[in-house]
């Protein structure tokens, strides 16, 4: 499967998500890229799933029709992140085109 990071996933990330050509958008010169246009050129690339902390694309874009699923993790600092990788891969094998996912990343009490 081809996986696009976007520019505020955890880059460590990608060596927790199996045996899939990842790539990120800073690799691919992508960064400043608007969600949308990130999306159509995702697309036209053949990646089949963004995933991104963006919280919000899911709302600011429509993804009907659309042919890349969203992952969305709800925390983006890695200390987090790397606690639910488990979780991660399990939304990135379930993912549908058009569709998007929010992986929960709990925080401990202790840091607010």
């Amino acid at each position: 499967m081809r996986l696009l990071l976007d520019h505020g996933t955890p880059a460590p990330l990608r060596r927790h998500l199996g045996d899939h050509e990842i790539r990120t958008a800073a690799q691919l010169g992508w960064a400043t890229l608007a969600n949308g246009d990130l999306l159509d050129r995702a697309e036209e690339a053949g990646y089949e799933v963004l995933i991104t902390t963006d919280q919000s694309i899911r709302f600011q874009q429509n993804l009907s029709g659309r042919g890349i699923g969203i992952v969305v993790l709800m925390e983006a600092r890695w200390p987090y992140v790397r606690l639910r990788t488990a979780e991660i891969r399990e939304a990135i094998i379930a993912i549908q085109p058009g569709e998007a996912r929010e992986v929960p990343i709990p925080r401990r009490v202790s840091d607010g």
